[in-house]
Order: C-alpha cells, then structure tokens, then sequence
C-alpha cells in the first residue's frame, strides 16, 4: 500500500488516505508556502476526521480567528507552537502536548517554530 492509496468500508461509512503511515514521513526541508493539511481517516456517518497539519513558521492571519463547528483535540507530534484563545491565556505547546478545544471556541495558531516543521495530530469530532 503506497501513502497514496485511498480505501473506503462502505459499510462503516470509513474512509482513510492510508491503511499505515508515519506522522514524520515526507516532511518538508524548507519552509514552504502553506502549511499542509492530510486527512489520515474520517468516518463520513460520525463526522469524526483525524488530519496530519504540518507548519513551518506559519500563523494565522492578523485578525483571524478559527469558529470551527466542530469540537478538536490535537497533540503537538514534534516543533513548537502557541495557540491564542479569544478571553483566556495563550497556550504554549511543545512536542508530546496536547489539548482540547470546544466547538466554536475561536482560537487562533499565534507562532509555529520557523526552523523546523511543526507537525500537529488534529482529531476532529
């Protein structure tokens, strides 16, 4: 099975990129434009979605705050990053963090290291 290798169980409603991988695989040497986004697995009937986010030095735009519809939890897998809360402290996260964020808890990613890829496990559900 390659990384690139899409399955479907229809009959559980599953779908995922990959049947095995590795978080730190494939990561980039430079920082490039954006970060990236790979949905690992979702369950279409649940609305569970599991993404590998890799950042390098990227931030959330000036002013711009995620109001997601959906609860998160996500762990920092390896780099550095601080997530900003609308009313509450900043949170700094380093490798093997991880934390919680409520449905429409508007929050925004601050800083990600600029010298190494950060790379985030996003359970969102």
């Amino acid at each position: 099975m390659t990384n690139n290798h899409r399955d479907s169980d229809d009959a559980l409603g599953i779908v995922h990129a990959t049947g095995m991988g590795n978080l730190l695989a494939g990561l980039p040497s430079v920082p490039p434009a954006a970060e990236s986004f790979e949905t690992l697995a979702s369950k279409l009937a649940t609305g569970v979605n599991i993404q590998r986010i890799v950042s390098y030095g990227h931030s959330s735009p000036p002013d711009f705050w995620y109001d997601q519809a959906d609860a998160e939890w996500v762990m920092l897998v390896q780099g550095e990053a601080i997530l900003q809360f609308e009313g509450r402290p900043d949170l700094h996260l380093r490798a093997g963090d991880y934390c919680y964020i409520a449905a429409h808890l508007r929050h925004r990613v601050a800083w990600t290291a600029p010298d190494q890829p950060t790379v985030w496990l996003a359970v969102f559900f």
